[in-house]
């Protein structure tokens, strides 16, 4: 088929087009000569350069590229003072560039592919850089002359650059000339392949082409494992039907059987460059987007790009750590074109088992059954059944995580393996607190960062509200203060050092100090100090009062529990509201179900007849109630995943009830008033530390983004003078042998 029978556009950007399916794979198909010059040399471009050429190369096609070696400035220096020979470096730089990160089915196939084309003579690489009398630096051209074998030839340049993500994000755009057109085009055409030959011939004036044979011979020997697949690109990028469509397009009828983004939904940019840049690595990656910014909406974006590209061949797991969670995403996954296999414990869908066999059952037999999807808790994606599903499925599958930190865990980090193709990990703070190795696991599994949205960045582009942050104080009472000093003296006397030589706390000093922090979180000041500052408040609606918790979620449930302290807790927040106060207050707890949850939030939203919920939990688990204006904050976590995560939640936007901005009313608790401090002994101030340091940190951060900082600031001061700690406390030089363990 020539050329002159495809629908070659001048000009593709990499959002609106794909790329790849739309112009290299159909060209290169038919192609019989394919010369590329490019930016840097690494095995990352090699894999993006790979795409399109199986079929080419199965003909017996030639391909040639010219790349760049990427140069340190050390490199560079080394060079021009003839400190190191020229070749040398250069072919350091180079071999430098082939990484041993890939390790997914597709990239090293491709990489396969790619040794045998250079073993067999098919693909010859050589290397350029410019050269003057100012010394050596890189060559940055990037363009490319595509051949039929009726002399037909395609030239294209522009910014895209076979990186990693390059080849989606939606603001690279290549243009294109066609020799076969006149108006300039086939000039162009004519130039573009002059300029290749001249430089692929060393004869460019500047430009410096060698050949590294230890290059293409590190190359053979590190990537060559098998004879080559040259049905790569058919099964990566399956023939598109007719009439798909791209990123915002959605057939009115939904007649697609997949993924796709509804007609009525409009993706902000960021959304949008995410899902690009998560193309751009084979599908991989992390979205670390603020609470409130919208992960749901551009993960779902995501499974609708990759649903199309994959020609709706693909299953897709969802896995979220709560029922409710599990709930708030089917209520947005419905309108993506997708009905959802919904598997928990107390599933509306009795038979979800059933579905979900059957299901997989059916996409092996049935081609109209080819996509799926399946959303479940932590929990159920932990059970057997589930797990021998999931190994039944033969296509392609895309695992999607919402709040991926808890992933970092044991017992779930060994679920995750190369059964799953694709991978996506949602989270507003997926590094776990004090935990580098499961950090560590989830980086190593889903891979880069495609979009890092941070909170101050959503308040500035006004996706959050703005707020304001009053730090009250409170502390410890005798009996309190007693108790917390003996274990923290208890937890001084279970310090142990781990492999990697960094201190920690053995099994029961982890359980002593979960005692402690229970102590914290239901000092009995507090109640106090909320009846003072709610006071005013009294006829106000949306109102949130947010208790401690101290429970984590086990490994096999989809709820957790509350231990007995926080009932204790939030009944007497409800006595001081509800009986005292005489305000309208409702429960937010574990003991409500799913529906009377959704009732609670519906009476909040409306503002009638419920000003105030006090809760356990909410803010931790993802309950989405963007209706609330002003929030006390009982619970003094001193993991900044939680607190983070709890004040993004409040700051969620809410047309329906006029939100300008939010209050945050955050309960700090240290161990003693401040004019006590002087008369510590050193020991004494030093178990003070532990917690003064890391309610500290909670002010600092909460206090940096407010309206009214200068609050938090002169709180800071004042604590700081008190126990003689520096202002920031990221430079504190004094020495502490404990590091992080708060003893």
């Amino acid at each position: 088929m020539s050329f002159q029978e495809h629908a070659i556009k001048t000009e593709y950007r990499s959002l609106i087009d794909n790329v790849v399916q739309k112009f290299y794979v159909p060209l290169l198909n038919e192609a019989v000569s394919y010369k590329r010059a490019v930016g840097f040399f690494s095995s990352f471009s090699l894999i993006e350069i790979s795409k399109g050429i199986a079929d080419l190369a199965s003909r017996g096609g030639r391909i040639q590229i010219v790349a760049s070696p990427y140069l340190s400035d050390d490199d560079i220096e080394a060079i021009k003072k003839g400190y190191a020979d020229r070749d040398e470096v250069i072919e350091a730089a180079l071999l430098g560039q082939l990484s041993d990160e890939h390790t997914d089915y597709y990239s090293m196939e491709r990489l396969n592919l790619l040794a045998n084309l250079i073993a067999n003579g098919v693909l010859d690489i050589r290397i350029a850089y410019t050269e003057d009398a100012k010394g050596i630096g890189m060559y940055h051209e990037k363009m490319g002359i595509i051949e039929d074998s009726d002399g037909n030839k395609v030239a294209f340049s522009g910014s895209m650059n076979e990186s990693s993500t390059a080849m989606s994000l939606n603001y690279e755009t290549i243009d294109v000339f066609r020799s076969w057109y006149d108006g300039g085009e086939r000039d162009r055409v004519q130039l573009k392949e002059n300029a290749f030959y001249s430089i692929w011939s060393d004869c460019e004036p500047s430009i410096r082409v060698l050949e590294f044979p230890k290059i293409t011979d590190a190359l053979i020997e590190k990537y060559r494992k098998k004879a080559p697949n040259f049905n790569i690109d058919e099964e990566q990028f399956p023939p598109r039907k007719e009439g798909q469509r791209g990123l915002s397009a959605l057939p009115e009828d939904h007649g697609a059987v997949g993924a796709r983004i509804p007609q009525n939904i409009t993706l902000h940019d960021y959304q949008k460059q995410a899902i690009s840049a998560w193309v751009g690595e084979n599908y991989c990656g992390i979205f670390d987007m603020a609470t409130g910014t919208g992960k749901t909406f551009t993960g779902l974006g995501a499974i609708s790009k990759i649903s199309e590209d994959l020609n709706d061949e693909l299953a897709v797991i969802i896995v979220c750590p709560y029922q409710h969670l599990v709930e708030q995403w089917v209520d947005d996954i419905v309108k993506f074109n997708i009905q959802p296999i919904i598997g928990y414990s107390s599933s509306s869908q009795k038979d979800w088992k059933k579905r979900l066999s059957k299901a997989v059952r059916d996409q092996k037999l049935r081609s109209e059954k080819r996509f799926f999807c399946f959303i479940c808790t932590n929990a159920t994606f932990a059970n057997s059944f589930v797990q021998e599903q999931i190994g039944k499925i033969k296509s392609p599958v895309l695992l999607v995580v919402d709040e991926a930190h808890n992933f970092g865990a044991r017992s779930y980090a060994k679920l995750l393996d190369e059964r799953f193709t694709y991978r996506l990990a949602l989270s507003a703070t997926l590094e776990r607190h004090r935990d580098e190795e499961g950090t560590a696991t989830l980086y190593g599994f889903f891979g880069k960062k495609c979009i890092e949205y941070s909170l101050e960045r959503a308040i500035e582009e006004e996706k959050l509200t703005p707020y304001k942050y009053y730090p009250i104080l409170a502390y410890l009472n005798d009996e309190e203060l007693e108790k917390y000093e003996q274990l923290s003296f208890e937890i001084s006397r279970h310090v142990i050092k781990s492999r990697g030589g960094k201190v920690k706390l053995d099994s029961y000093g982890e359980m002593l100090a979960i005692q402690r922090s229970r102590i914290v979180a239901a000092a009995a000041l507090k109640l106090v100090r909320l009846k003072e500052v709610i006071a005013p408040y009294k006829d106000e609606h949306f109102l949130l009062v947010y208790c401690g918790a101290t429970n984590v979620l086990p490994p096999n449930a989809d709820n957790s529990d509350v231990d007995e302290g926080d009932i204790k807790q939030i009944e007497a927040v409800t006595r001081i509201l509800g009986n005292e106060l005489g305000m309208k207050v409702s429960k937010f707890t574990a003991e409500e179900n799913i529906d009377e949850r959704n009732a609670i939030k519906q009476h909040f939203k409306d503002g009638d007849d419920l000003q105030a919920i006090v809760a356990i939990k909410c803010l931790d688990e993802g309950v989405n109630i963007p209706g609330i204006r002003t929030a006390f904050i009982l619970a003094s976590t001193t993991n900044p995943k939680e607190y983070i995560q709890r004040r993004g939640r409040v700051l969620r936007k809410s047309p329906e009830t006029g939100k300008e901005f939010a209050e945050i009313y955050d309960f700090v608790t240290l161990p003693r008033p401040l004019d006590e401090v002087s008369g510590l002994t050193e020991e004494q101030m030093r178990r003070d530390l532990a917690l003064v340091k890391n309610e500290l940190a909670r002010v600092l951060e909460f206090g940096r983004l407010s309206m009214n900082s200068m609050e938090a600031s002169q709180l800071i001061w004042e604590i700081c003078d008190c126990y003689g700690l520096p202002y920031d406390l990221n430079n504190d030089e004094k020495e502490d042998p404990y590091g992080d363990i708060e003893v």
